[in-house]
């Protein structure tokens, strides 16, 4: 029963989700099933995922302060320039907006690591745009997913190298020892996986146009303040001013490694700047955490729900039991390990938060079956990554929601979770597991 509760509760939480219960409540029940499931009363099972919101109260206080620098951003109206030029520049070319959008994301994770900071502030501008050119916008999901999580599982570099070395230093805990390069190299094949399903997301699946009043229904209220928003700029010394003020955010935050102190010095530099009036700063706030709270608060439920599961004990017991069961075949075993990887990764929602746990437990069994060490590194990072994209409790998918739902036409578990769960997780899987068998 201890293992089966991880199962269970991950289970618990994709079915609300499917069935569109608001997915605070989904994880929250997932929490409460996994923590009963342990034999763990309800008061102790609620006390566990309080405790635990408590591990990602940087990430929630580091997306508030981004969501309200995003809104200082559009006020400036400096995106409203860049909507201009795209629609000039990509007027028809669906597909190829696409793949700029794909590596737009990309360029967020190693090169300029703010992560899903850009999404509030690029995405919604550009929600007039993707009506008009009637673009689906399970494909621009697809595509900013693509460019949330494949960079950092092939290039050692901003959070990339933050992921390669929580694989190095956690397989080093369990001894076995790896270079950067050498993980690199490993992560590759898992890595065309994503770059197999942007193209089949890209250039098959979402090619057609998809009419903006044939989805959901919009939200009428939001749909008018996106409208009311939509007007004619010219480039002039705010947008010059706005653009120092992004450098001194990205500056701050590659001095500081915080991405709260950077969003921070962004922040007060719009206000500084007078870009934006100093008696708007209560407005500015309530916005950015209408724009981003909501995600934040999924991560603290998130973050709560792995406090449950491994303190409980219910992740061992699962790869342990699972363990027991394995034999000696590498690519059964692979196969089950993978499968474990997506389940608890699905439940956590962060690669870097799981392979800490899935390295501990992986180690000792690839080690004693045979598995080379490059095969190990597969295998630990491609369980850690799956599951990532599609999992309703993911930055990799609550922060393209974020903006493709600014105007109410966008669903977080159908068009994001549900897209980037089939495009991405399916083949991860498939190459990760060639990668552990050939590597």
């Amino acid at each position: 029963m201890l293992a089966w509760s991880v199962v269970v509760s991950v289970l618990v939480m994709t079915v609300l989700s499917l069935l569109r219960v608001n997915v605070i409540i989904a994880i929250l029940a997932a929490g409460l099933t996994g923590g009963l499931m342990t034999g763990a009363s309800l008061t102790d099972t609620l006390d566990m995922i309080i405790n635990g919101m408590g591990n990602q109260a940087q990430v929630a206080l580091s997306y508030i302060l981004l969501g309200a620098f995003a809104v200082t951003i559009a006020y400036s109206g400096i995106t409203g320039i860049l909507v201009q030029n795209l629609l000039k520049v990509m007027k028809g070319k669906r597909v190829a907006l696409l793949f700029v959008i794909a590596g737009v994301a990309s360029l967020s994770q190693n090169v300029i690591p703010v992560h899903i900071a850009f999404i509030p502030i690029l995405i919604p501008p550009l929600l007039k745009l993707f009506n008009e050119m009637k673009i689906d916008r399970r494909g621009v999901a697809t595509a900013l997913t693509f460019g949330l999580k494949a960079p950092y599982l092939m290039i050692p570099a901003g959070f990339g190298l933050i992921f390669h070395q929580t694989i190095q230093d956690s397989m080093k805990e369990n001894g076995v020892t790896v270079s950067v390069p050498e993980i690199a190299q490993s992560m590759l094949i898992p890595g065309l996986g994503m770059v197999v399903g942007l193209l089949i997301a890209v250039l098959f699946t979402y090619r057609k146009p998809r009419d903006p009043e044939d989805v959901i229904q919009v939200d009428s209220e939001k749909a008018e303040v996106a409208a009311s928003e939509e007007k004619v700029e010219t480039f002039g010394r705010k947008h010059v001013l706005t653009i120092v003020a992004i450098i001194v955010a990205l500056g701050i935050q590659w001095y500081t490694g915080s991405m709260v102190f950077g969003a921070l010095a962004g922040l007060v530099s719009m206000f500084a700047f007078r870009i934006v009036p100093f008696k708007r700063g209560d407005q500015v706030v309530s916005e950015g955490i209408g724009m981003m709270g909501t995600i934040a608060f999924v991560m603290l439920i998130a973050s709560g729900f792995a406090n449950v599961i491994q303190t409980t004990g219910a992740v061992d017991a699962l790869v342990e039991q699972t363990s027991g069961q394995l034999g000696d075949n590498k690519m059964v075993i692979a196969f089950l390990l993978l499968v474990v990887g997506l389940v608890i990764t699905m439940g956590i929602g962060s690669s870097f938060g799981t392979i800490p746990i899935l390295a501990a437990l992986y180690v000792p069994i690839c080690v004693s079956v045979g598995f080379s060490p490059l095969a190990t590194v597969a295998l630990i990072g491609t369980a850690g990554a799956l599951g990532d994209a599609g999992s309703p409790a993911s930055d990799s998918t609550l922060g393209p929601t974020s903006g493709l739902n600014a105007d109410g036409r966008h669903n977080h578990i159908w068009d994001t979770c549900v897209p980037t769960f089939l495009h991405y997780n399916i083949p991860l899987f498939v190459f990760g597991w060639v990668a552990a068998i050939i590597l």
